[in-house]
């Protein structure tokens, strides 16, 4: 099976989630380190669909500029171009398989794709 991870090493969900990935037999991991390879808007709206998010669902509002920037209630469209400007807004991490998405946070939702 394939998967692949928005990773950021910096964050420990994501650093224990792709561990389980890692740890999982047969598993064919693409790493993408979405802080040097941006996010193209297509791909975060489809990331959201398929795991049935609106981008204000999938915002990270600790540590990132969210508040700042107005986006806590801001409409989806302003959301994702913020997103795309600034990659910290997007929640860690997601995981893709041919079995699903799903926003890894705990990181022991990545067993319902695996």
């Amino acid at each position: 099976m394939k998967a692949m991870i928005w990773h950021n090493p910096d964050c420990g969900t994501s650093r224990k989630t792709l561990a389980i990935l890692q740890e999982t037999p047969g598993l064919d991991l693409c790493v993408i380190d979405y802080r040097n390879v941006p996010f193209e808007r297509q791909t975060l709206q489809q990331l959201f669909a398929d795991a049935g998010l609106r981008p204000l669902e999938a915002l990270r509002t600790r540590g990132s500029p969210a508040e700042e920037l107005g986006l806590l209630k801001a409409d989806d469209d302003t959301v994702l171009d913020a997103m795309i400007v600034h990659p910290v807004l997007v929640e860690r991490p997601f995981v893709e398989t041919e079995k699903g998405v799903r926003l890894c946070r705990p990181q022991d939702k990545v067993r319902e794709i695996l």
